[in-house]
Formats: structure tokens, sequence, C-alpha cells
């Protein structure tokens, strides 16, 4: 059974819980983005587009690079120099095997 809750209050636990998932996966550098998106269909770069998305609805201006800052905690760049790996051909082939559609981030 769902708990009612008021619109402010249930905001407020979003933009928390929200807070905590980036903190999470800026701490958890190990989990590389083509596994995220393999097992779940999104990653740290779909953080950032819904992010600035977000961010354009509500008239701020915002480019990628800077919800990818936002999301990654650095600029991408460094993110990728210091904990991103090469994609393995198993990891490759995985994530082409997915059928993208409209119900995924692609």
């Amino acid at each position: 059974m769902r708990i009612p809750l008021d619109k402010q209050t249930q905001l407020e636990i979003e933009a928390a819980s929200w807070r905590k998932m980036l903190s999470h996966f800026q701490k958890r550098t190990d989990v590389q983005n083509i596994d995220l998106m393999n097992m779940a269909g999104f990653c740290r770069n779909c953080f950032a587009k819904w992010y600035m998305g977000e961010a354009k609805e509500r008239g701020i201006e915002m480019d990628y690079d800077q919800a990818r800052e936002a999301v990654y905690g650095m600029t991408y760049e460094e993110f990728k120099d210091k904990y991103q790996t090469k994609a393995s051909e198993e990891q490759l082939a995985t994530f082409n095997a997915i059928k993208w559609g409209e119900d995924t981030t692609e």
C-alpha cells in the first residue's frame, strides 16, 4: 500500500534519493557504463541527459558536458581517463544485441 505524501515531502524524498544515487555512482567508479546499460538499460550518461532535460524544461540553460559533470562529480574526460576501461567483446556483443526502442534510453 502506497503511503500518502504531500507533494513537498514527496519532492524532498525524491531529491534526497537522487543525491544518494549520484553519490553511490560517483563512489562506484569500478562499475562501467556499458555494464549498467547492458543490465539496466541506463547509465550515468542517461542520468546526465535526464538532468539536462529537466533543467531545460525549467528554463535553465545547461549543456551535456555540464550535466555530465553534475552526475560524474568531475568532467567526463577526467572520469574516462581515470576509471573507464575498454569494453570487452562480450560487453559490446551484449550491448549490440539489445533491442533499443522507445521504452529505452538510447
